[in-house]
């Protein structure tokens, strides 16, 4: 299905910034967003931007193979996010926009000292929102930001979900933040906030909350069609 225009593409991302800035899910020049747009290319906030001051004109603009066209200098974060593209295009559900944020709740729970095994996620099936809206989450071990293995790392959990017939929406990095996509800017915010929020009620819980049980996530499965 086609996705917005260029035009449209750099009003939502600045637009989903400024949202995101405002509200506190982004600080000082942490995080980014891109687009996929129709001919293969890609639009991605600037490195070092601050997302609540995004200005339409000065979004990188990058070819189909990550070359870039115009626009200030890109985010350091375009060699995950194109890992994003391709891997949940292999998938059958291509995602059309991917968001990144140091969110203080989910980076939180990533701090308090418990081993993490390779197969290890965020959270637990918590609400039912998060299981419709959000789904799995895995939750990577540490990396130094901008390290080219995350990418790779990213796209293996994406494929081996799939494998078993889960679509993903987001992974979490260790000590750095959440990646999440979805089919435009607002929709993978969407995502986002929901992430948090969740990880905010799995905080103040202090782990004494109860996930939900089986039955009850297959009536999630089965009622609303979620990925889990």
């Amino acid at each position: 299905m086609p996705g917005m225009n260029e035009t449209q593409a750099r009003e939502a991302i600045c637009m989903i910034g400024e949202s995101l800035y405002a509200r506190g899910y982004v600080h000082a020049t942490a995080g980014n967003i891109s687009v996929r747009l129709d001919d293969g290319g890609f639009l991605i906030t600037p490195t070092d931007a601050c997302l609540g001051r995004l200005e339409p004109q000065r979004l990188a603009r990058l070819d189909a193979e990550g070359r870039q066209l115009a626009g200030d200098r890109a985010s350091k974060t375009i060699t995950l996010h194109r890992a994003i593209y391709a891997a949940t295009q292999a998938t059958g559900h291509p995602a059309r926009s991917v968001l990144h944020t140091h969110s203080t709740h989910t980076v939180a729970l990533t701090l308090r000292g418990r081993p993490q095994s390779h197969d290890a996620e965020l959270l637990p099936a918590l609400t039912p929102y998060f299981v419709m809206k959000v789904g799995r989450v895995p939750l990577l071990p540490y990396h130094r930001p901008g390290d080219p293995a995350v990418a790779e790392r990213v796209a293996e959990r994406i494929a081996a979900y799939a494998a078993r017939g889960i679509q993903l929406r987001a992974v979490m990095l260790s000590r750095l933040g959440p990646n999440v996509w979805h089919d435009d800017p607002a929709s993978a915010a969407a995502v986002l906030e929901e992430l948090e929020e969740t990880a905010r009620l799995a905080l103040l819980a202090q782990d004494e909350v109860e996930p939900l049980g089986d039955a009850q996530v297959q009536e999630l499965r089965d009622t609303f069609d979620a990925s889990w």
